[in-house]
This record gives C-alpha cells, sequence and structure tokens, in this order.
C-alpha cells in the first residue's frame, strides 16, 4: 500500500514537473499513444487534453503529425537507443504554421513493472534558425560591400592601430598588396594624418561612434599624391577606417571655382543685364552693365522694389506669369525647368522707359525648390519701335491690296489669312468663308499636288516657275483658271506667302480653240504626207518601205539622245517623205536590177535637190523642206548636194542621213540582197565623226547593241 502510494505521489511529482517546464512536452506509451502532455504542449500546438491523450501521435490534429522524420525517430533511431537528442524536424502545421523543432526523446522505464514510455520534449528553434539566417545573410551582404566598395577599407585593432584586413580598392587605391598592408599602421602606408596618442583616437571614438578627417594627402607605394576623405567607424573590438579618393572632386571644386570666376568676370561685363532675384523678388545681384540699360548704378537698383522698376501694364503681366508657373508647379507635382521670357518696360532714372526682353528661370535647391530667380534682360527698344512701325507699314499695305484691281490672296501654312475685295469678286466666295480656310480647300483636285508641291519648294528656297496656271472651282461651282506669282514676305511677323492671282479663264479657253485648230491642221498635214507616202508606194515600193523604216530608227536616234517631243514629232514627217523627189526619177532607173550608170546615179542624186523645190513652199511648223535637202550631207562636206560641213547640217538632217544608211544597207534591194544590220553598224562604227554625227552615230549603236532595236518588217 505504501509502495503504491509512493509511486502515486512520484506520479503526480512528475506530472507538475511536466507543467511546469516551458518547452511542450507529450509522454507516449509503447504503441505512441499519447499518456499525457503539459500545459505548455496544449498552448503552444493549440489542441485540447480531451483531443490529445489516448491518440496515435501521428493522428493528432486531423493527422498533421505526420511527419515522416518524427516516424524515423520513434519508430527507427529510439527503438536502438534508449536517448535521442537534438533530432531537427521542420513542418508546416496548419494551426500554426511552418516551425522548426528540435526534438529529445528519452525512453524511461515505468515502475512496477510497467511497460517503458517515450518521453518527447519538443524545442522550437524557429526564431533562432530564422536569426542565424539574417546573421549569415547580413554577413554576407557585408563581406561583399566590404571586397566590391568603391572606397578603399581596411581594419585596424585597437590596441595600436594595425591593418589586420584590406579590401581591394585598398589596395587598387594605395598601391601596396594586402600582405604588405597588414600589419601596418596607417602612417606606415604613405597616409599623411596626425592621430596622435591612437589611444586617445579610440575614446573619442567610443564616444562619437565615428570621426572623419578632411582632405588628407596619402602618398601611394609609387609615391604619387592624392586627396583622400578619411572616416574611422567603430566595430567593437576592431576600428574600421574608409579611405576616399576625392581627387577628381577636388581638381572639380577647383575647376569650379575658376568657372565662378569667370562667369562672374562675364556676367559684370556682359551687354546685357544679368540679375538674381530672392523669392520675395528683391535683387541679390545685378551685373554692372544696369547702368547702360536704366541708368542707375547696380548698388541702387539693389535697394529698389520691383514696384519701382516695372510700369503697371509690365508689372501685372510678371505678377500673372509667376503665379502661373507656380501654380502649373502644384498641379503637375514637378518642377517646371523650361525658362520663361517676357517683354515688360522698364523705368529709367532719367524719367524714360525703356522695353526689354526679360529670360528667367528658377535657381532651386537641392530638394528642387525653388529658392531664387536668374535671368537675363536685353533692350529690345528699338526693336519694338521697328515692330511698331512694321505694323503701321503692314496696315498702309492692307489699304493699298484691299483696294487693289489686282486679285490678292495671303496665305500663311497655306492658310488663307487675307484676301482683297477684287479676289473675293474672282471666285465668288465671301470673306468669311474664304479666311478660315485652307487655300488647297479651293483648288480644282487635278491641280492640287502640282501648286502645293510649288508651295513648299518655295518656302524651302528652290527655284519654280515664277508664273503658272491652276484651276479654281469657284462659289457656284464654275472652273476658274488662275495664273499666279507669287512670293515670300512677312505677315504680322511671320512668313507668309502674297499671292497675286489674274482671272485667265478666256485665255485659257482661247488656247484651247488654237490648240484644237492646231491639232486639226497637224491631222491634216499628216493625211497630205500620208498621201504622198502612198503615191511614192505606188510608183516605188522599195522606196516606200525605206522612208518608213528610216523615218522610226530616226525617231528613236532622236528619243535615245533627249531631243524634245517637237523635234521627233518632225523627224517622223521628214522620214516619211525624205525620198519624195524620187517620184521625178524614171521608175526603170528606181527597180533597175543591176548597177546604175554614172549618169543614171547622177540623175539619182537630184532627188534631194528636187525633193527640197516640191516642199519649200509647204507651211509647217517643222524644216522639212531642209530635212529632205540635206540628209544625204555628211560632217566632214563629203556629201550632196551641196558639200555641207559639221554644224551647217541641221541636226535632223545628220539624224537622218544615219538612219538612211542603216535601213538601206540593211534591207534588199532590187540590185543586190541586204548586207544586214552588223554591216551597217560597222558603217557606222567606222565613220563616225567623219562621215556621221559622234553624237548621233553612238545613239544608234545603243538602240540596236544594247536596247534590242530592231527595224520595223
Amino acid at each position: 500500500m505504501a509502495v503504491k502510494k509512493t509511486a502515486t505521489r512520484s506520479e503526480e511529482y512528475a506530472e507538475s514537473i511536466i507543467n511546469t517546464v516551458r518547452e511542450p512536452l507529450i509522454v507516449l506509451d509503447q504503441d505512441l499513444r499519447v499518456v499525457t502532455a503539459s500545459r505548455s504542449f496544449y498552448e503552444f500546438f493549440k489542441v485540447k487534453p480531451e483531443e490529445t491523450e489516448g491518440q496515435l501521435i501521428y493522428n493528432l490534429g486531423n493527422d498533421q503529425w505526420d511527419i515522416p522524420k518524427l516516424r524515423e525517430l520513434l519508430e527507427n533511431i529510439l527503438p536502438d537507443k534508449t536517448t535521442f537528442d537534438n533530432y531537427e524536424v521542420e513542418h508546416d502545421f496548419a494551426t500554426i504554421g511552418k516551425r522548426i523543432m528540435l526534438l529529445n526523446a528519452r525512453q524511461i522505464k515505468r515502475a512496477l513493472g510497467k511497460e517503458r514510455i517515450i518521453l518527447l520534449a519538443i524545442e522550437d528553434i524557429t526564431e533562432r534558425k530564422q536569426l542565424e539566417s539574417l546573421l549569415i545573410d547580413s554577413e554576407e551582404r557585408y563581406r561583399h560591400l566590404f571586397e566590391t566598395a568603391s572606397d578603399g577599407i581596411v581594419f585596424l585593432e585597437q590596441r595600436e592601430g594595425k591593418i589586420t584586413h584590406a579590401n581591394p580598392a585598398s589596395e587598387k587605391m594605395l598601391g601596396y598588396t594586402k600582405k604588405e598592408l597588414i600589419g601596418n599602421k596607417l602612417q606606415d602606408i604613405g597616409v599623411l594624418l596626425d592621430m596622435g596618442d591612437f589611444q586617445t583616437t579610440i575614446q573619442n571614438l567610443d564616444k562619437s561612434g565615428i570621426i572623419h578627417y578632411n582632405d588628407v594627402s596619402v602618398r601611394t607605394k609609387s609615391g604619387q599624391h592624392i586627396d583622400t576623405d578619411i572616416y574611422l567607424v567603430d566595430r567593437a573590438t576592431l576600428v574600421q577606417c574608409s579611405i576616399r579618393d576625392v581627387t577628381d572632386r577636388k581638381q572639380a571644386e577647383d575647376a569650379l571655382r575658376e568657372s565662378e570666376n569667370k562667369y562672374r568676370l562675364l556676367a559684370d561685363n556682359i551687354h546685357d543685364v544679368v540679375f538674381v532675384l530672392d523669392m520675395n523678388l528683391n535683387y541679390t545681384y545685378v551685373s554692372p552693365s544696369v547702368k547702360v540699360l536704366r541708368g542707375y548704378e547696380p548698388e541702387e537698383v539693389l535697394k529698389q522694389s520691383y514696384t519701382d522698376i516695372l510700369t503697371s501694364s509690365s508689372l501685372a503681366l510678371a505678377m500673372k506669369t509667376l503665379s502661373d508657373v507656380t501654380e502649373l508647379e502644384k498641379i503637375k507635382h514637378q518642377e517646371i525647368t523650361e525658362s520663361r521670357t517676357l517683354q515688360l518696360e522698364m523705368r529709367r532714372k532719367d524719367g524714360t522707359t525703356v522695353w526689354t526682353e526679360v529670360k528667367f528661370s528658377f535657381i532651386r535647391d537641392e530638394n528642387q525648390r525653388p529658392v531664387g530667380i536668374l535671368g537675363i534682360t536685353r533692350d529690345i527698344t528699338e526693336r519694338k519701335r521697328a515692330d511698331e512701325a512694321l505694323r503701321e507699314s503692314e496696315d498702309q499695305y492692307r489699304l493699298v491690296v484691299e483696294n487693289a484691281k489686282e486679285s490678292i490672296i495671303i496665305t500663311q501654312d497655306m492658310k488663307v489669312v487675307f484676301v482683297n475685295s477684287a479676289a473675293i469678286g474672282m471666285v465668288g466666295y465671301s470673306k468669311e468663308i474664304l479666311t478660315p480656310k485652307s487655300f488647297t480647300d479651293f483648288i480644282h483636285p487635278d491641280d492640287l499636288n502640282m501648286v502645293v508641291n510649288y508651295h513648299i519648294k518655295r518656302i524651302k528656297g528652290e527655284e519654280v516657275p515664277p508664273v503658272y496656271s491652276f484651276r479654281v472651282i469657284g462659289q457656284d461651282g464654275t472652273v476658274v483658271w488662275c495664273e499666279i506669282n507669287a512670293a515670300i514676305i512677312q505677315w504680322k511677323g511671320k512668313p507668309a506667302t502674297l499671292n497675286f492671282l489674274n482671272n485667265v479663264t478666256e485665255r485659257k479657253r482661247t488656247e484651247g480653240e488654237l490648240q484644237r485648230t492646231h491639232d486639226s491642221l497637224n491631222n491634216a498635214f499628216g493625211a497630205i504626207i500620208q498621201v504622198m507616202v502612198s503615191a511614192i508606194e505606188m510608183r516605188d515600193p522599195y522606196t516606200a518601205g525605206h522612208q518608213l523604216r528610216a523615218a522610226d530608227l530616226a525617231c528613236a536616234i532622236a528619243k535615245e539622245m533627249g531631243l524634245p517631243q517637237d523635234k521627233i514629232e518632225g523627224l517622223r514627217m521628214a522620214g516619211s517623205i525624205h525620198d519624195i523627189g524620187k517620184l521625178s526619177i524614171p521608175a526603170e532607173i528606181l527597180s533597175k536590177p543591176i548597177k546604175l550608170t554614172n549618169v543614171e546615179f547622177s540623175l539619182i542624186k537630184e532627188h534631194s535637190l528636187i525633193g527640197y523645190e516640191m516642199l519649200k513652199n509647204v507651211e509647217s511648223p517643222w524644216p522639212l523642206a531642209q530635212i529632205v535637202y540635206q540628209h544625204h550631207e555628211r560632217m566632214d562636206s563629203s556629201g550632196y548636194p551641196r558639200n555641207l560641213k559639221g554644224d551647217e547640217i541641221i541636226i535632223e538632217a545628220r539624224i537622218m542621213a544615219v538612219s538612211d544608211v542603216v535601213e538601206a544597207m540593211a534591207s534588199h534591194r532590187p540590185y543586190r540582197p541586204g548586207l544586214g544590220i552588223d554591216a551597217a553598224m560597222a558603217e557606222i562604227e567606222k565613220n563616225k565623226g567623219t562621215h556621221y554625227d559622234k553624237t548621233v552615230a553612238d545613239a544608234c549603236l545603243r538602240l540596236f547593241r544594247e536596247k534590242g532595236y530592231q527595224l520595223l518588217a
């Protein structure tokens, strides 16, 4: 009975201990069912005793404890060992989230021969693990910063200030290797810094945490001197010494001072007035040129209020502009960096006023807040007078053009800005309809590209026809032909086009009728030529075919040479009848199948003169008679009938001479078969420049050899 009471008291004592321990404890029987658990277990894992005791540990909390590593501990490791310490398990619990735990297990033999029990202690090390991870990350980041910092960093031990660590930047900056740096003091590596007693420095560092030395000269291993800033930072067991190379900064500061001196020298001697205002619009600086502009000494201006400087209207404009810019910054939530330009009237010391152009912008602090105004003032009085004179001149000019009898339209960027009464009368539109619109709205679609293209070229300063015609659609839909003469002018201070327009509709109608008459006459003339060709063909088919083929080749050569279309058309007409004189030659001579006698050939040679006599009185826009007369002349005067030479022969006859020879040689004749194109080309090649015009000959050779020309069938 006493033993039983003792066992009971022991169990109560053990249970009290279990419930007192802060770490969660759980007691399992041999079947791994929960016998009991500590209060801290229930609180930590948010479970209740009635849900826990008697349950298989793996089934606790809807199988949340079914953890593979826990099974390994309880089923594989613990049976072989009576104890096991610091077994790390990580698991994500539904109730308390992811946890990292250290498990300590003991097999305990119970009294009175009972089965052994397992005591499982659970230590939550989640936060400790997180802190360890953060510490590792922090150390890694610091090491990375130490290794990659652009400043030289060395660590000093606190007793004598000897270097214990050095980063790559310090090696590069000072020229010493890490091995050479470690064990030395700052003074030993060229840092010309007198810190006095190092222990005193350490005591001061303990109080402030950081000591900064400006403009410390350092002599590198190579003997070069550099300017540095040095920072000592307390690192508990060591002192961190950061060495920053400020040589470039010192040079930049020196350059800035020199630049500022030059700027002040420039500002003090510039013709324009340079000024600086604070945000209350009081002068803090004004250049000496203000005396020329306003008659005041700079010292007098510095004492003046802006109300004393500007006329009332200019003051109102300046205040409104400043207000608008400030309000715009508030709306946009960003600084307005572009400058503003105003035309302001200022008072002079002698009581007169001067017109100025003031360009200003804000001076800003490091937070981009406006702290002042920087500006330049330029005297534009003469320009204002010129503008006034120009406006007066424009008004007078407007009066003149308004009443001019010639139609005048002024455009800016093709938009109508002015029309006079004559222009309104010509097209029928009112001024209210014309002036808001683009001039292109009234141009006939077929002429629009031409007019716009000429306008663009004129604006660019390129050459355009001084006078040209185009069509305008009138108010009632009628087409009005206009002849335009335009020039670039200044209109209200901006470039504009001054257009003088003449109504040439009637002239165009007359020209159209003349052209139709001309076309009719040309058709009639062509018909006459065709009759002549037919007459020749009836008498001598060989001659007729030769003329047509020679005419086609002559036109092709003229086109290859770039001759105008009018000359090409004349060549076609003349070529079709260039042998018309042969009508007077007996047919038996023309078709004789054997070589002609000298007398017969002399008769043949007369056909050029006879053809000329037949055509010389025929009115024609082309020199038909001369082409027929000269087509057997040669450049070296070896031709007939007049032995003309070089430029004495008109160009059309020179072309006809080449085409006549080529066709004659290539084609069949009664007295011989055709010699072929190759023989004809050889003849032209051989005698170009002597018999034949070189330019004409080269054009003919290109046609056949390069461009595939073929004689008509």
